[in-house]
């Protein structure tokens, strides 16, 4: 792939520089930037039972219905609503592309693009979405800057799943703009800020999410990854601060938070591997479980309170022969809610088990299905559950 892209970026050279009046040599033109363009086609669809409330109307106006997103799940409502849903917004493309800079330090770029989440388009005519920015980042030396996944994250704990992300109530899952520095086994990063705050309302106990986007201070990451023998592991720890204009004159109230994640992956012989993660921390809500819970709220005293949030995943994976396998993941969240939080509609716990048959025609052909039961619980004691079946096709190139 990379030969022949290099191959079309030589002749076009050629071309453009005759055109100008001059002739391009191959020892010109291969200074030049070496790029590959990657991706894969997804279509997924699902039928879901929502057991305790709507669906929402569309994958528009409910993107729990594009994917598995735990804060979601209807609670407390009157009987149950059953969708199907087919979309193909999942796929992805890749462009990378590396140089030689004149100073003969190598340097590096990646821009990724998929459709997910994005609120244009529609389902009635021609199924047209916009496409939206996961990652463009830059490697150079030792550092990574751009947009990317967070330092915080341990990718090698993300289990193979039919859904977006499989294990998302208790896992760090994490892209955004950041500075990161690389040596051997530590990697440490400064972060893009973001602060959510919840907001009760003494009436409904309803819980209204702020986003502030007002603290002056990056958020700072540390980890250390390492393997031994069958064994890869990591731990990671974030401080940030978080703050939000209570009174609405401009002086902030602030609170510290930080947290700690553990991730660890085994592998047997014959493909087999478990992985697991452990998460825990004040004020890293937006961090975890696609930002279930807030990262601090508002207590009685009218100060700014960082929220205690932990989770755990665990997955297993097992080859039945050489192109079927299967996956069961489960995976919890839940917060510490306390003072004016207890008895609201602030949720206390989600949680996510599933088990999936996956099996390749070839490496680059791979079709799936997948079951799963998620269930959302709220401070008032409302529950509801999410049943749903799930199938996929995917073609990487």
């Amino acid at each position: 792939m990379l030969h022949k892209n290099l191959t079309k970026s030589l002749i076009a050279s050629a071309v453009l520089t005759g055109l100008a009046g001059g002739v391009a040599t191959s020892a010109q033109a291969a200074d030049g930037p070496e790029w590959s363009f990657s991706g894969y086609v997804k279509l997924d669809a699902m039928i879901s039972d929502y057991g305790d409330g709507s669906a929402g109307n569309g994958t528009d106006r409910n993107i729990g219905r594009q994917f598995y997103i735990p804060s979601l799940t209807p609670v407390g409502g009157q009987g149950d609503d059953q969708v199907t849903d087919f979309h193909a917004r999942q796929s992805r493309f890749f462009f990378d592309v590396k140089q030689t800079l004149e100073n003969g330090e190598a340097i590096s770029g990646r821009i990724e693009m998929d459709f997910l989440t994005v609120p244009s388009g529609d389902e009635r005519i021609s199924n047209s979405y916009a496409p939206r920015l996961r990652q463009a980042y830059l490697t150079y030396k030792n550092w990574m800057i751009g947009q990317a996944w967070s330092n915080f994250q341990d990718l090698s704990v993300l289990p193979e799943s039919v859904d977006f992300v499989g294990a998302t109530d208790g896992m760090v899952f994490m892209r955004q703009p950041q500075v990161r520095y690389t040596d051997g086994n530590w990697s440490v990063s400064i972060e893009n800020p973001e602060t959510t705050v919840g907001l009760v309302n003494p009436g409904t106990g309803a819980v209204a999410r702020q986003a502030t986007g007002e603290g002056i201070m990056p958020d700072f990451t540390a980890k250390w990854k390492n393997t031994t023998g069958n064994l890869s592991y990591s731990v990671a720890g974030l401080f940030r601060q978080l703050a939000y204009d209570i009174d609405g004159n401009g002086s902030d109230e602030t609170a510290a938070g930080y947290g700690i994640t553990v991730g660890a992956k085994y592998a047997f012989d014959g493909g087999n591997d478990i992985r697991a993660s452990f998460t825990t921390g004040k004020g890293i809500g937006r961090y975890m479980g696609l930002n279930t819970f807030n990262g601090a709220y508002v207590d009685p005293s009218n100060s700014l309170e960082a929220l205690t949030v932990s989770g755990v995943t665990f997955a297993y994976r097992h080859h039945w022969n050489d192109t079927t396998r299967s996956n069961f993941v489960y995976s919890r969240g839940w917060a510490d809610n306390k003072d004016n939080l207890e008895g609201s509609l602030a949720t206390e716990f989600t949680q996510r088990i599933g088990v999936n048959l996956m099996h390749s025609v070839d490496k680059k052909l791979t079709f799936g299905g997948e079951v799963s039961l998620a269930q959302r619980e709220n401070e008032a004691g409302q529950e509801g559950d999410l049943t749903r079946l799930q199938f996929m096709a995917m073609y990487s190139f």
